[in-house]
């Protein structure tokens, strides 16, 4: 299978384009580039029910985000706050940055 390309990165602010969850906005938490799917934050939510570890444990229902394939995301602008493509530009010191397509400010990776 081949590897996808995004220009998503962790910490993104992202929307849900198509699918159960579509036009809900969350955070992205963690990307698998090797089957293109990525992980946001209270969406796209399973329950999980868990056997007891042990006899005085109970066993628990567990409320977990479930992968959404990243085609189905699409980052929103921290400037414009709306969804948009991105774009790359290379800065005069060399640095890559995206570039959002709707405004043409730069999209900084937050480091939360």
């Amino acid at each position: 299978m081949r590897q996808g390309h995004t220009s998503l990165r962790i910490n993104d602010q992202v929307e849900v384009i198509a699918g159960k969850d579509k036009g809900r906005v969350g955070k992205l938490l963690k990307i698998n580039r090797d089957n293109n799917r990525a992980i946001v934050e209270r969406i796209n939510m399973i329950v999980k029910h868990q056997k007891p570890v042990d006899a005085s444990q109970p066993g628990q229902r567990i409320d977990l985000e479930a992968s959404i394939h990243i085609s189905n995301l699409m980052l929103v602008c921290p400037e414009c706050t709306e969804t948009v493509r991105t774009g790359k530009k290379l800065l005069e010191d060399g640095n890559k940055v995206r570039l959002c397509k709707g405004c043409g400010a730069t999209i900084e990776s937050s480091k939360n």
